[in-house]
């Protein structure tokens, strides 16, 4: 993956809110209904791309990359959107850049082994190599270069916004909304460095393993997965998250257009 030539990428968020912009800033829109999903193609920051709103949940984000890749020839998938903390050191406000994925909801034993997907001899999914460094570079870029400006003082205050970071490594999907400590707990006793707990992206994974799709999947943390969990949960990716994946996402589509990230 050296440069943009030849690549048409795949936008994938579960939410309105956390997509929004992009379409709105396409260069040249056409937007296709299927599955009643629209999908809209154009130029991101002169990557041939298409954009989606998944839906929430996994069977819900497997049905759009899949058809993202069977139907709409999209030959890389980035997904983006909010996550719950699955680590004391992951604040409200930071970054995760998945390194491999594992569905925490998995559990077909004694068949086979707890998180393991059957058939496939695999519970964790890992992220494409390079992907994952291009989507943690322009992650690195947006908080040097664009936080202070795009995140308003106000929002930066009520959600106690400071210095946030980037990390890299494991993220948990499942078909739950995590809120409540003692359920965390148990997902960090059994999947040791745990950063992060969603809804769509090991689904995600699993479907661009299978037809052999390089992907990466960006999520800005927008609560503790705790039981307070909910609260101001939709202003926060209408007001923080929309524009943290606007910008990341925009400089992840030059740096691949240029052909080199940024910021390693």
């Amino acid at each position: 993956m050296n440069s943009g030539k030849n690549i048409r990428l795949g936008i994938i968020s579960a939410l309105h809110e956390e997509q929004e912009g992009l379409v709105e800033g396409m260069q040249g829109p056409a937007t296709l209904i299927h599955g009643m999903r629209n999908y809209a193609s154009g130029q991101v920051a002169g990557i041939d791309a298409v954009c989606v709103l998944s839906r929430i949940g996994k069977v819900a984000a497997a049905m759009t990359a899949t058809t993202l890749v069977e139907k709409y020839g999209v030959t890389h998938i980035l997904f983006t959107g909010v996550a719950g903390a699955g680590d004391a050191g992951v604040k409200v406000g930071d970054i995760v850049v998945a390194e491999s994925l594992v569905q925490y909801d998995m559990d077909a034993s004694p068949l086979f082994p707890r998180f393991e997907v059957p058939l496939t001899g695999l519970s964790h999914f890992q992220s494409d190599l390079q992907m994952s460094q291009r989507a943690a570079s322009a992650a690195l870029e947006f908080l040097d270069k664009d936080f202070e400006t795009a995140i308003d003082d106000v929002e930066r205050a009520e959600f106690g916004l400071e210095r946030p970071r980037v990390h890299r490594g494991l993220i948990a999907s499942g078909d739950q909304f995590i809120s409540k400590r003692v359920h965390l707990a148990q997902l960090n006793g059994s999947l040791p460095g745990l950063l992060a707990v969603e809804m769509e992206g090991a689904a995600v994974a699993q479907v661009c393993f299978e037809l052999g799709i390089p992907f990466a999947v960006i999520r800005t943390i927008s609560d503790n997965a705790n039981e307070e969990a909910a609260t101001d949960f939709m202003r926060f990716v209408k007001s923080v998250a929309s524009r943290y994946a606007f910008h990341i996402v925009t400089r992840f589509c030059a740096e691949l257009k240029s052909g080199q990230p940024q910021r390693l």
